[in-house]
């Protein structure tokens, strides 16, 4: 006769059921006020998709000790999100628990390192941290679903889907992406992003408080200075302008998908995808990627063409600016014949351009281009107008006062800039 094993026995009972059901060996998606996640522990918190996991790491060149945030699904081990990026663990002792309903990280001598920062709330039940599929790392009271904290409102390095770039201008939270110091060392390094909000709205990266490059406003479908950024069918690029918000975010719609955008340790905006087949990420686009991107590399009134040799030009109707040779100086253009601003003067059609600086634009969403024209003949410190939008034969209306900053040619992509100029020179 068959013995039957005797599962009555507590022992033989917890055998039989981590390998009945494994999942329960390893951490769950929550960690409660009365749990601590500690360095020792080698314990670590994942979602319930199993496609995101929060835990101590220690960089392969480095003995210090960070919390953060990694694709458990992708073998090429891929941070997202590092809490205390600048002020790691010295010491493999360190432990990660809720204290008076915040997140914090205490050090080897119970000294705490970072924190949530939270202060004040009514919240009267028991706090738990929730790592969610997404990969937003959560603070939530436990009784319900509301966000006391979470990490899609502070990213580091990495923009994840359905996180937001911008400004939430009710909170007056700015959430923006600051590279890394190396691809290593995961502390913060020179290159951080602006959401500028007046005007026309653009992403600019900056190298400290200095200006590098500007993404261009958005036109409808893409940021107009990335003409790289082409439709993919399992991604979805949304920009959102409204009293609330001024951001940008994107969703993937097919589950096996994974893609990111970095800003890189050199300064570069990348957008990556995972290629299963090939077992590493690849390079969807990436700006800036030639000379012509670097902020204001031709001056005022001077476009920069790649193709052209030099790679600074004037526009129609404007000279170069103190005898400049377009090659060494890049002091910009100066008009030939002054605007008249008597209804005589005119404008140029430029195709195919990335539209200048919108710092100092006016924008109105609700007329069409024939509209902005007469309304900027109307003005006399109206330079310039184009489309808001490019799609279905363009709508809005953009105008420029001032100077003209930081434009481009591209040979496909950017759209139709109207540049104004004095009668004389419409030729």
């Amino acid at each position: 006769m068959r013995s039957v094993p005797n599962y009555h026995h507590p022992y033989t009972f917890l055998i039989f059921v981590f390998i009945l059901f494994p999942a329960l060996g390893v951490s769950a998606s929550t960690l409660s006020a009365t749990e601590s996640l500690t360095i020792s522990g080698n314990k670590t918190i994942i979602c319930r998709s199993e496609l995101f996991e929060l835990g101590f790491f220690t960089p392969a060149s480095s003995s210090r000790w960070y919390l953060g945030i990694w694709y458990k699904k992708i073998p090429t081990r891929t941070y997202v999100w590092v809490a205390n990026r600048d002020t790691p663990l010295s010491h493999s002792n360190g432990s990660l628990k809720i204290s008076n309903n915040n997140l914090v990280i205490f050090d080897h001598s119970n000294k705490p390192v970072w924190s949530t920062n939270l202060t004040g709330g009514n919240v009267r039940s028991p706090v738990v941290a929730e790592l969610l599929d997404n990969g937003n790392f959560v603070l939530r009271d436990s009784n319900n679903n509301e966000y006391l904290w979470q990490s899609f409102h502070f990213p580091t390095d990495t923009l994840l889907p359905d996180m937001k770039l911008g400004w939430d201008l009710k909170s007056g939270r700015n959430r923006f992406l600051r590279s890394r110091k190396a691809p290593d060392d995961p502390s913060s390094g020179d290159y951080s992003t602006k959401f500028e909000t007046r005007g026309f709205p653009e992403v600019y990266v900056c190298s400290k408080e200095s200006i590098v490059y500007r993404s261009g406003p958005w036109d409808g479908i893409r940021f107009n200075g990335i003409p790289e950024v082409r439709p993919v069918d399992y991604l979805v690029l949304n920009f959102s302008a409204t009293d609330e918000e001024i951001t940008y975010s994107y969703h993937i719609t097919k589950n096996n998908i994974y893609s990111i955008l970095t800003l890189t340790p050199t300064g570069l905006l990348q957008r990556s995808t995972w290629v299963e087949r090939l077992q590493s990420w690849r390079p969807l686009w990436y700006s800036p990627r030639d000379i012509c991107n670097n902020y204001k590399q031709c001056g005022s009134y001077g476009y920069c063409d790649s193709n052209t040799s030099p790679v600074c030009n004037c526009i129609h109707g404007f000279k170069p600016r103190n005898k400049w040779d377009l090659r060494d100086d890049f002091d910009g253009c100066v008009r030939k014949t002054r605007l008249s601003c008597d209804g005589t003067d005119g404008f140029v059609r430029l195709k195919n351009m990335k539209l200048p600086d919108t710092t100092k634009t006016i924008v109105d969403r609700g007329i069409g281009i024939e509209e902005c024209e007469a309304r900027c003949l109307k003005h006399c410190n109206c330079t310039a107008f184009a489309n808001t939008d490019i799609r279905n034969g363009g709508s809005g209306c953009v105008i420029w006062t001032g100077d003209m900053l930081d434009i481009r040619y591209f040979a496909e992509g950017g759209q139709d800039l109207y540049v104004r100029l004095a009668a004389a020179d419409l030729g």
